[in-house]
């Protein structure tokens, strides 16, 4: 019996469909389309700035002395206590001072021999010169006895002076306020050995208060001394204004600032230690025409910012490097990369590509409300179809 003839094409068709089949396997399907996002744009425009520099300071006293003993010795007691008021002259603490009375003593036991010496001296001089007078005694010998009489006499004043050092280092172991003021510290305590010259108590002298507080680098340049501030107390509704009273001429080696202290009249000030906040009238910027974007609408972009530029006409987005300047609350000012008049990308930028085509985002507006009218035509129900007619009998 004769082999059909379609089984050879029917075999070729299913080799060729197969290796269609394989072709399509191995071959990499197509990526899929970059979505097209929605986003949020502004456009750039100028507005008004107003910021101002606020630093943290402190209250300080304009004079603050450290108090101390002149001579050494071992403090007793201590009158003066931490935040009182001590009035010039008032003690503050006192040392032990049996061994400057002891010393006082012996120096006046010298000036008893001493004067003693003195009258002897004189005496003898006395009688001396009345022999002298009879021709009994040279010269020579006469004024060997004034030479002793003044030598006794140097010596009884030595010893008198003497004394009085010893006076004065007996009541040097009485501590006693030099000014009116308060204390402000103590540092030592009874019981405790000092030197000469050690700080026991320290006193902020009552008078005129000073702010003090660190700027900057970059800032410094601009305030002035005599330049007013505004000085916001922390713990009242109380604000006062002051100048600038000394701005140090170099900056801290920790913090690399500059140290300011600004002068506040002694009535109205605050309390020592007190919390404050200034405002140097200088580094004001009222009313400065600048560009400012929020910061959702910034991105960091190798070691600057940047920020996305919409296109309307290829709806697409670019990066545009930015300079930012400083804050304005939440706003970022920015110095230089944007023109007024340019549309960016203000929220999402994390998430979008260069060259990237975007659309607006619209907020959606709330449909109006049905009118009274409208919504009675709905409520009325549908008017009744005339019955259809009878159909004639046949």
């Amino acid at each position: 019996m004769p082999k059909p003839l379609f089984q050879p094409r029917l075999h070729a068709g299913l080799a060729v469909l197969g290796a269609a089949a394989v072709l399509a396997a191995c071959s990499k399907p197509a990526p899929p389309e970059e979505p097209i996002r929605a986003v949020k744009v502004l456009t750039v425009g100028a507005d008004s700035l107003n910021a101002s520099y606020e630093f943290a300071g402190e209250v300080r006293p304009r004079v603050e002395s450290r108090l101390g003993f002149r001579v050494a010795g071992k403090i007793v007691r201590r009158q003066a206590e931490l935040g009182q008021r001590v009035k010039a002259g008032q003690v503050l603490a006192q040392l032990d001072a049996q061994d400057y009375k002891l010393a006082a003593d012996a120096a006046r036991a010298q000036v008893a021999a001493a004067q003693t010496n003195r009258d002897l001296a004189a005496a003898d001089f006395k009688r001396f010169a009345a022999l002298k007078d009879q021709n009994f005694i040279s010269g020579a010998e006469l004024e060997r006895r004034e030479t002793t009489l003044k030598a006794a006499q140097a010596q009884l004043e030595q010893a008198q002076a003497q004394l009085a050092a010893q006076g004065n280092q007996a009541g040097y172991a009485t501590l006693v306020a030099d000014v009116s003021g308060v204390v402000t510290a103590i540092e030592a305590e009874p019981g405790q050995v000092v030197t000469a010259g050690t700080p026991v108590v320290r006193i902020a002298q009552d008078g005129p208060r000073d702010v003090v507080f660190s700027v900057p680098e970059d800032k410094v340049a601009a305030i002035r001394p005599g330049s007013e501030v505004d000085v916001r107390v922390w713990a009242a509704s109380q604000t006062l204004v002051g100048k600038v009273r000394e701005i140090a001429a170099s900056a801290d080696p920790v913090t690399r600032t500059f140290p300011v202290k600004v002068s506040l009249d002694g009535k109205d000030a605050p309390a020592l230690g007190a919390t404050v906040y200034v405002a140097p009238r200088a580094l004001a910027h009222a009313g400065v025409q600048v560009i400012k974007l929020p910061t959702s609408a910034l991105r960091q972009e190798g070691q600057g910012t940047a920020v996305w530029v919409f296109d309307p006409a290829t709806r697409t987005v670019r990066s545009q490097a930015v300079e930012i300047a400083t804050a304005d609350g939440n706003q970022a000012v920015v110095a230089a990369g944007l023109q007024p008049g340019m549309q960016v990308v203000a929220a999402g930028v994390h998430v979008l590509q260069p060259g990237q085509k975007v659309t607006v985002y619209q907020e959606k507006v709330p449909a109006a409300p049905a009118s009274p009218a409208q919504a009675a035509t709905k409520n009325v129900a549908p008017a009744m179809q005339p019955a259809a007619a009878a159909t004639p009998a046949k």
